[in-house]
C-alpha cells in the first residue's frame, strides 16, 4: 500500500528518535524482515524495529537467521492495517518473527485508543493494559508516550519519564534546544553586563555628586572662615 505523507512524517520522526540509540543497537524502518530461509513470503516490513547489541549497518533487508530477531517492532497503523482481519494476520506474523515487544500506534484513533502494546510472555504475544496513552518501553527501558508535534496532533515518542516531560530528542531537536539554551545564556550575559554597566555608571554619578558636594562645602567653609 502507498504511504501517506502523515504516515511518512510520523514514521520518520520515530526513526530519527530511535537512531539516537545506534551506538548500541541496529535500527530499521520499513525494510523487509525475513525469518524463514526456506520461505521468503514469511516477512514483514515494520515501520520501526530495534535489535540490541548489533552493529547498525546500512542493511537492505533483515534476515533473522543471520542477525537474530528484532526485540522491538513498531507499526504505525494505516486504514489498511486497521481492518481486524488484516491486523490479526500481521499480529500472527509478529508472533512467528519472535519480537519481545510490539507497539501499534494509530494517529487516526480517538484519544485513549491510539497506543497498543504487546509483550512476549511464555512464548505468546499478550496485549498489555495501556492507560493515559503512556506505557513502558521494556526493550529500551524508557516510556512510550503520545504527544503532539509540529503539524501533527499526535505522534509516538520515547521519553525518559512516565509523564513524557523528558522526551528523547532527535538530533535536530537537540541542536535546536542547544541553540536556544545558548541564545538564552547569551541574553542573560548581555542583561548582566548591561546591569553591571548601569550600576557602574550610577556609582560614578553618585561619586561625582558626592565629590562636588564636598567641594562646595569646603568652599563654603573657606568663605566663612575667611
Amino acid at each position: 500500500m502507498p504511504e501517506t505523507k502523515r504516515h511518512l512524517e510520523i514514521r520518520t520522526l520515530l526513526y530519527l528518535v530511535l537512531k539516537t540509540f545506534a551506538d548500541r543497537a541496529a535500527i530499521g524502518s520499513d525494510q523487509f524482515v525475513y525469518w524463514s530461509a526456506s520461505d521468503p513470503s514469511r516477512c514483514l516490513a515494520p515501520d520501526a524495529f530495534v535489535r540490541l547489541d548489533t552493529p547498525d549497518t546500512p542493511f537492505g533487508s533483515w534476515k533473522t537467521w543471520e542477525r537474530g530477531a528484532p526485540e522491538l517492532a513498531v507499526e504505525i497503523m494505516s486504514e489498511h492495517d486497521a481492518a481486524p482481519q488484516t491486523w490479526a494476520e500481521k499480529l500472527a506474523k509478529y508472533h512467528e518473527l519472535g519480537v519481545l515487544e510490539l507497539v501499534a500506534f494509530d494517529p487516526e484513533a480517538a484519544p485513549g485508543e491510539r497506543l497498543r502494546v504487546w509483550d512476549r510472555i511464555e512464548g505468546d504475544l499478550v496485549e498489555r493494559v495501556v492507560e493515559g496513552e503512556r506505557s513502558p518501553c521494556t526493550v529500551l527501558e524508557l516510556h512510550w508516550v503520545v504527544v503532539p508535534a509540529p503539524g501533527h496532533p499526535a505522534t509516538l515518542r520515547l521519553a525518559r519519564t512516565t509523564d513524557g516531560a523528558d522526551l528523547v530528542l532527535t538530533p535536530e531537536e537537540a541542536a535546536q534546544r542547544s541553540a536556544e539554551a545558548a541564545r538564552r545564556s547569551a541574553e542573560a550575559a548581555r542583561r548582566s553586563a548591561e546591569a553591571e554597566r548601569r550600576r557602574a555608571e550610577a556609582e560614578q554619578t553618585a561619586r561625582a555628586t558626592a565629590e562636588r558636594r564636598i567641594a562646595e562645602l569646603e568652599a563654603e567653609l573657606r568663605r566663612r572662615g575667611g
